[in-house]
């Protein structure tokens, strides 16, 4: 397989100017080799290692006292004992007004997501006691700010409503949102104990764009019922149905609630705005939502002699979240309903809450361990299922607000936990006159942010692929219903997957005149095409999925380049270099093309060199007897000795 290391050879200027090819020294041709043997065990636990293993979670463990693993194993579990020990005044007080400030956001947020979800406005409350306090005990962000969201929420009530009707049975309903956050929960606590995290992943980028721009248009759209007053309402989430119940109904318009709801969403509009242009006002932005509550609610109650036609809340119980572990379902005809909604709310939260967590370690350098997100946003949602709470991540706005009123720990969420609980114990009676039209206000500025319109933009400028996956998946929410929406999404994502698999790039690389350096011709005008060679790079593993593709348009080079020679009255071409720098894989299939398409070439009395085999592919091609029939003149470890070598052969030949 080895070519002869001492071979060293020297090119007359004209020669190398022929070959575009100028050498000052003589290049040294060296022999590729292959990577240290292993066995088939240690491959296997190496390859199983990478793909769920990627963190090397154990290597905290190494050369440890019993004791010291102990406490290692406990930090990991629970995080808070990593800086607990470390905690001061300081901190705290920092921590508390970060609290304090998203406690402003997650009361009204809360009140309005539920909703959102078809479920009484008392579970948003629930939802943002319990599972926030988990989180602040298992969770590895320190800004991630926990609540219920408003696309899981969106998501929950229309897969729950295509089947059941809270109106008329709410406690079947109550009982179907429990257990599919059951289900959510242990779904996500799944991936992250089997750190099976990579499933999330092919929920793209462009294709979430998408959603969540549908997804926003049909919350705000659906929230036109509590903004123009509106009584019957259809509950369907498409945005035909919708815009069609919005004048259909035109006859329960009110003005009073026009009125109020617009004037309330101007104000939350302006307040978002002036956080928007100045971030160091960002209180503005979080303090307007429950100011917009509490004045709407004082401004219903005055008058309420006068606003009739005005819906309000009503009557909210007080006290802590029940226990509703006996309302789970676990058989029944609306089982495999509860464990789909369940799968596909917790696959969104899980999507949005590590994302958020990531982006927010970020700016303050430091790691968030996506298993143990997993695991802490599941097991938080598995508590909240058996008290009273649904799905729950973390929350994009409430997590802004937390970072920019500068929050330093988790501790953050424990105080809010506590300013939800004062509210829960004490301040229900107050939310009474609440106008629902400012519910449908706060959550119309919520959503707005996710019409990220210049990520759509820039997948249209970077990716048209991308660009038309993003598409698809809105429309896909806005037409189709949401569920169908994300399904597309992930559809589409597999089938760019499946793309690049089996359609990978194959390019013609030309020497760039001086050096031994060889790229893309068509990228870099100074490289040109070296007589009598067709240097070919392929940018993926071989394998049975394009192993035929590859050998068809390998082909189809040669041909074309055939072609081209006898155009420009070119030299015959006599060698093709096929540089597998980027080829990381090959499988057997594809190691029978490369046999094969070297038999083809043959008949052609073409050769065909192989150029840099990396490790694993060599050692098959070695393994399997491949490369006894390329011969020690058939393998080199990179284009320019390649060409340098069999040059010289060809120059001694008489």
């Amino acid at each position: 397989m080895g070519v002869n290391s001492n071979r060293v050879e020297h090119f007359d200027n004209r020669e190398a100017t022929t070959l575009r090819i100028q050498t000052q020294t003589p290049l040294e041709i060296h022999a590729v080799q292959l990577p240290p043997q292993r066995t088939t065990l240690h491959k296997l636990r190496h390859r199983v290692s990478e793909i769920f293993f990627p963190d090397d979670p154990l290597h905290r463990f190494k050369n440890q006292t019993s004791f010291r693993k102990f406490i290692l194993a406990l930090q990991y579990l629970f995080p808070i004992f990593q800086w607990a020990p470390n905690y001061n005044l300081t901190l705290l007080r920092s921590d508390l007004i970060s609290g304090l400030t998203i406690a402003s956001l997650a009361i009204p947020q809360g009140i309005s997501y539920a909703k959102l979800a078809n479920l009484p406005p008392i579970i948003g409350l629930y939802s943002s006691f319990v599972p926030p306090l988990i989180y602040s005990l298992l969770g590895s962000s320190k800004h991630l700010g926990v609540g219920p969201v408003s696309i899981a929420s969106l998501v929950m009530g229309s897969m729950l409503s295509e089947k059941v009707s809270y109106s008329q049975d709410p406690s079947l309903y109550l009982g179907l949102a429990f257990t599919a956050t059951f289900f959510a929960g242990v779904f996500q606590a799944s991936l992250g104990i089997l750190r099976l995290g990579f499933v999330i992943d092919f929920l793209s980028k462009a294709t979430l764009v998408g959603f969540t721009g549908g997804a926003a248009i049909i919350v705000s759209l659906q929230q036109l019922k509590g903004l123009l007053g509106i009584v019957h309402f259809t509950s369907k989430m498409q945005i035909v149905p919708v815009m069609v119940s919005v004048f259909k109904q035109r006859h329960e318009w009110s003005w009073q609630t026009i009125l109020l709801g617009f004037g309330f969403l101007a104000f939350l509009m302006t307040t978002r705005h002036i956080s928007l242009r100045k971030p160091k006002l960002f209180w503005v932005s979080a303090a307007a939502p429950l100011t917009s509550v509490i004045m709407s609610t004082i401004l219903v109650f005055l008058l309420r002699d006068k606003t009739h036609q005005i819906s309000i809340i009503g009557h909210l119980p007080k006290g802590v979240n029940p226990p509703s572990s006996n309302m789970l379902y676990f058989s029944g005809p609306y089982l495999a309903l509860a464990i789909k909604t369940g799968i596909i709310t917790g696959i969104l939260s899980l999507t949005e809450g590590i994302a958020v967590g990531r982006t927010f370690a970020s700016l303050k350098n430091y790691q968030v361990d996506g298993n143990k997100e997993m695991m802490a946003i599941g097991l938080m949602n598995v508590a909240g299922s058996c008290s009273s709470c649904y799905v729950t991540t973390g929350s994009f706005s409430r997590s802004a607000v937390n970072y920019n009123a500068g929050a330093q720990t988790t501790v953050s969420n424990i105080i809010m936990a506590a300013a939800v609980l004062v509210t829960l114990l004490f301040l229900m009676p107050l939310f009474y006159y609440t106008p629902n039209v400012v519910l449908a206000a706060i959550i119309i500025t919520a959503v707005i942010g996710l019409l990220d319109y210049q990520s759509a933009y820039k997948l249209w400028k970077v990716d048209k692929l991308d660009f038309l996956a993003c598409l698809c998946s809105f429309f896909g929410v806005l037409f189709i219903s949401v569920p169908l929406g994300l399904a597309i999404a992930v559809v589409i994502s597999v089938i760019k997957i499946l793309l690049h698999v089996t359609r990978p790039n194959t390019l013609v690389l030309g020497n760039i005149q001086g050096t031994q350096i060889f790229h893309n011709i068509n990228q870099y005008k100074e490289a040109s095409r070296v007589p009598s060679f067709l240097i070919l790079a392929v940018e993926s593993p071989i394998y049975f999925a394009n192993s035929t593709y590859l050998q068809e348009r390998i082909l189809r080079w040669v041909r074309e380049e055939e072609e081209h020679i006898k155009a420009n009255d070119g030299a015959a071409l006599k060698c093709m270099i096929l540089d597998m720098t980027a080829v990381t894989a090959i499988d057997t299939s594809g190691l029978e093309t490369l046999s094969e398409l070297k038999k083809t070439l043959e008949k052609r009395s073409l050769q065909l060199v192989l150029a840099n085999p990396v490790g694993n592919v060599a050692e098959k091609l070695h393994k399997s007897k491949v490369l006894e029939s390329f011969g020690l003149k058939g393998v080199y470890l990179t284009v320019g000795e390649a060409v340098t070598d069999i040059s010289s052969i060809w120059k001694a030949q008489p």
